[in-house]
């Protein structure tokens, strides 16, 4: 039975119906719901510390879509997909601070979206470029020239070409009055929060079609047995390279908002762990899998917080306390328990890699998948 159960004498009369996101009231309940809990209520109740952090996970989803639409829908594995959010990033936050436009161009917010159209196709072809090896090798072979555009990308392009080629080097501000979409001035916290659930939906929905299309069936053809795939008639090259160019596209969104969510470009935003986290996300989220994305990045992102500030707590206020009653050695430890938490917040991320692997190696996209077919399928769930 689908996931999507329908009440007894309902049935779908259209290939359309069948095929359609909302096919229950109860499904278009749940959704309004989550509409209204993300549009309305989260940014009346949030202050504009979690909103940063809300802002975070939304870049977290554009850039673990790029990386699961080549590792799970592809088959292409990469592991330096952060080189093309740092190229979106970079190419965005410069053509609006560095490039002489008419001020009539700011003035009127037209700056500002031409500067994130050309950095996401700039971050897409660059994507293709180190996508090209795809035609000739797979798998090890790739992983390590994925990585070759990383390195190249940070340690050339951004630590010493951003340097010569631009007086504003690889660490600026961006002028609040720059980011301007129109009539729309683009500079608070909530302001940035709604930019980014503009961009994760608009992703999402066009990501979600994409492979339920021609194309899509044509990555999982080539991600299940690329020489069948070619034995069919697909043309692989050019469905590798063009899911290349999409993950790099969405890749630059993720830099765009990187960089607006803290109005300024820091190269250190890009280092390879952050390539690596996004690999880890998918993971934990589930492989193949645009739930998988949400879940996975929820889970590192939001709980990895909270458990920062439940550390912090225990550093800063709980010492207070114990202070007042004499126990100095004890108060003196949990100072310290904050600090030695940001040197292993890496080793809590492969912690959970590994047990994710172990209990749950379909990830959690496949038990919300249970849970759901538990309560369609009840009383018969066994």
């Amino acid at each position: 039975m689908s996931s999507t159960f329908l009440p007894c004498g309902k049935y779908h009369e259209k290939y359309s119906q069948d095929h359609s996101w909302w096919q229950t009231t109860f499904i278009k309940g749940k959704m309004i719901a989550l509409f209204a809990v993300v549009l309305i209520l989260i940014p009346n109740v949030a202050n504009d510390y979690w909103l940063s952090i809300f802002n975070i996970l939304g870049y977290t989803i554009l850039g673990a879509l790029g990386v699961q639409l080549l590792i799970g829908y592809c088959g292409q594995l990469t592991l330096g997909h952060g080189a093309f959010i740092a190229i979106g990033a970079y190419i965005s936050s410069t053509l609006l601070v560095a490039f002489p436009w008419p001020q009539s161009f700011h003035d009127m917010g037209i700056a500002y979206p031409i500067s994130i159209v050309i950095a996401c196709i700039a971050s897409g072809f660059w994507s293709v470029l180190f996508g090209l090896p795809s035609a000739r090798v797979k798998g090890f072979y790739l992983i390590l020239t994925t990585m070759a555009a990383h390195f190249i990308t940070y340690k050339f392009i951004l630590e010493q070409c951003a340097v010569s080629f631009t007086e504003k080097g690889n660490n600026f501000s961006i002028p609040y009055n720059h980011t301007k979409l129109g009539p729309w001035l683009v500079d608070s916290i909530s302001d940035v929060y709604y930019l980014m659930i503009i961009f994760v939906v608009i992703s999402t929905v066009i990501l979600a079609n994409l492979i339920r299309s021609r194309v899509g069936r044509a990555w999982i053809a080539i991600r299940d047995n690329d020489i069948s795939a070619e034995v069919m008639g697909i043309n692989i090259v050019k469905y590798k390279l063009l899911a290349f160019f999409v993950a790099g596209f969405i890749a630059g969104l993720a830099g765009v908002l990187v960089v607006i969510n803290a109005h300024m470009f820091n190269i250190e935003y890009f280092e390879w762990f952050l390539s690596l986290w996004l690999v880890g996300i998918i993971l934990i989220g589930g492989v193949g899998s645009i739930h998988g994305v949400i879940f996975g990045s929820i889970f590192m992102v939001i709980v990895m917080e909270l458990l920062q500030t439940g550390v912090d707590y225990l550093s800063y206020d709980i010492p207070e306390l114990l202070q007042q009653y004499q126990w100095h050695y004890l108060a003196a430890k949990l100072t310290n328990l904050s600090t030695a938490f940001n040197y292993i917040r890496e080793s809590v991320f492969g912690l959970l890699i590994c047990v994710f692997l172990i209990f749950e190696p379909h990830g959690m996209a496949y038990r919300w998948q249970q849970i759901k077919n538990y309560f369609n399928l009840w009383p018969f769930s066994y």
